[in-house]
């Protein structure tokens, strides 16, 4: 008899996905540190992506407000095998 193997889950890679108002245009320096948006952690690259199209879209009238993706997965695990392919 062939043993069956189950499928392993895919590896979870934990994203951040944060926004706040930028002092200028031209660097990622905020206003307000107390006042940052933290919109919240997700398990894969796809689902942050939604929550910061999201978010960007309801701020898209303030041209000082900028949202962004952090890999957190990338500092839990700084090799430069763990990247994967993601963006």
């Amino acid at each position: 008899m062939t043993p069956v193997s189950t499928p392993r889950p895919a590896k979870q890679l934990l994203h951040l996905v944060f926004g706040g108002e930028l002092k200028t245009l031209t660097d990622v320096e905020f206003t307000d540190l107390d006042r940052l948006d933290v919109v919240g952690i997700y398990p894969s690259y796809a689902e942050a992506y939604k929550a910061w199209k999201a978010a960007a879209q309801r701020s898209v009238d303030d041209a000082q407000m900028r949202y962004f993706i952090v890999h957190i997965h990338r500092l839990l695990d700084p090799t430069p095998g763990a990247r994967g392919a993601e963006p």
